[in-house]
């Protein structure tokens, strides 16, 4: 007799619910549209006026030129649906009421961010390439250069859950996690009872989620559930059964810091694929950076101020959460660090500029793994130019796709990049989501960052970028040993491709900066 019920609680769950939801009013709205345009011939002149209205706003404004090629195409051919699409999704208002709350407490963070002359007296004196970078993180991204910081490199998800568990278990004073994705099982299971007992010994212990990322993974109002055990818990983008461009802006970020001495960040959610506990797509390739020391700090900051914007408070005494002194002077590790985030709210494609400026700045090789190759003209632009001019440019990624259609945009990227030089890599035993970037045995980027328009223009992200430090070598080693599991691509296997596949991938490439 229970049966039922279960049944219909399983059908009938929040998911389902929302996107009826969504479902009903993009039908109502098409209906509509469609019935003015088609019914009335002076409506139908009128969404073509107003489609070449907007296109021609579209061409004058600062939007990335794939992103124009996109709209212009609905705007212009399907002019009722582009119209009611642009409409929705095109316009920056929520962009810009959003824009103005989070530069508030992003404003308040600066203060406390400053950067060290002096390290960058010594960035000057050792090469004038990488205090480029550094000069454009701080002032762009809002995040200094660190030393006496020590960075560990994880080749897995294994590793990095091994060491998480060490050093939450080590926790005095706060935790702070914010995930894109939190899944329970074994992985998160494990992290949970550490936090519920830390929070009960007085450990001030805080979680972020992306609402959207935990569609699937976890249980509606599951903050609330948090809350009870005392962890506080904040909710990014609540998914709500309402049409909205706000949900194209998502937390994709992965941040763990401990006690303001200690911080992970990388590729891995808190669910079981991540550690390969289950088996999605294959093996999974996953990568992270764990740090100890100064560069910590800035971690802690952009965790705070994520917190009081979803909270929508003041700040809290943030020297509360600064690192001690005897809890870092013995972090001494060589090089330095600039762990830095990038925001769809500032207009400023930092997490891109800062690959570009590696590729660019390269002398030798530029090694990059990503689990989706959905570029526009000026990425392919720099890596076919890095080729074209001796360097060596390797890409690796996935060869079991997660997304069938985004799968498809990444390969029809390949053509072009191996025909000029650039040699990409499929991993074949699974599913790689690793986000690296390591050149010339100096610089390397560990972070959250796909080269996808998404996670460049849509999502909060976050990386932690390196020169010269002891992990680079590191990260330049697992992906040699990462090669020895891929099945290079040819300039032969891409032009023997069947003509259908051909198309199909050139359609969903033209609306690529839309998915």
């Amino acid at each position: 007799m229970n049966f039922i019920p279960k049944l219909l609680k399983r059908i009938f769950n929040r998911t389902t619910v929302c996107i009826l939801g969504i479902l009903i009013q993009i039908s109502y709205l098409i209906a509509v549209f469609w019935t003015l345009g088609t019914a009335f011939a002076y409506s139908y002149l009128a969404f073509m006026i107003i489609g070449v209205i907007m296109a021609f706003c579209v061409v004058n404004s600062d939007l990335n030129p794939s992103y124009k090629i996109a709209w212009l195409i609905p705007l212009l051919v399907f002019p009722i649906f582009g119209v009611m699409f642009f409409i929705f999704f095109g316009n920056s208002h929520s962009g810009d009421r959003l824009r103005k709350r989070m530069n508030s407490f992003n404003d308040e963070s600066k203060l406390l961010l400053p950067q060290d002359n002096e390290l960058m007296k010594k960035l000057h004196n050792d090469t004038r390439v990488v205090e480029k970078q550094a000069n454009y993180l701080f002032n762009y991204g809002g995040y200094p250069v660190y030393t006496n910081t020590a960075t560990t490199y994880f080749p897995l998800g294994e590793d990095k859950f091994a060491a998480m568990i060490t050093e939450l278990e080590n926790a005095k004073r706060f935790i702070f996690l914010e995930y894109f994705i939190i899944q329970e099982g074994k992985m998160w299971n494990t992290v949970l009872e550490i936090l519920e007992r830390k929070a009960a010994e007085g450990v001030d212990v805080r979680v972020i989620y992306d609402d959207f990322g935990c569609l699937f993974t976890l249980p509606y109002k599951y903050n609330e559930e948090l809350e009870k055990k005392g962890i506080r818990c904040k909710v990014f983008n609540p998914f709500k059964p309402i049409w909205s461009a706000k949900m194209n802006n998502r937390d994709h970020r992965k941040i763990l810091v401990i006690d303001g001495h200690t911080a992970f960040n990388g590729g891995i959610n808190l669910a079981d694929e991540y550690i390969n506990e289950f088996e999605k797509h294959g093996h999974w390739k996953d990568t992270a950076v764990m740090l100890k020391g100064e560069a910590v700090w800035s971690f802690t900051m952009m965790f705070l101020t994520m917190w009081n914007y979803l909270n929508n408070t003041k700040p809290d005494d943030y020297s509360l959460y600064m690192p001690r002194r005897d809890e870092i002077e013995a972090c001494k590790g060589g090089g330095y660090v600039i762990p830095f985030t990038d925001s769809p709210l500032d207009d400023e494609p930092v997490g891109e500029n800062v690959y570009l400026n590696i590729i660019n700045d390269a002398k030798e090789y530029v090694y990059i793994t990503t689990p989706y190759l959905i570029i526009d003209n000026e990425m392919s632009t720099a890596l076919i130019l890095a080729a074209k001019s001796g360097i060596d440019v390797r890409i690796i990624t996935p060869h079991i796709a997660d997304k069938w259609f985004v799968h498809a945009v990444t390969r029809a990227h390949y053509k072009k990049l191996v025909k000029f030089g650039v040699k990409i890599y499929e991993y074949t035993p699974g599913f790689i989501h690793a986000k690296n970037f390591v050149s010339d045995d100096t610089v390397s980027v560990v972070g959250t960052i796909n080269l996808d328009f998404r996670s460049l223009y849509l999502h909060f992200e976050c990386a932690t970028w390196m020169y010269k430090t002891e992990s680079i070598l590191k990260v330049k080693e697992d992906y040699l040993k990462t090669l020895e599991k891929c099945q290079e691509i040819t300039y032969s296997d891409c032009c023997n491709v069947n003509i259908f596949v051909r198309i199909g991938r050139g359609l969903l490439r033209l609306f690529a900066p839309m998915m």
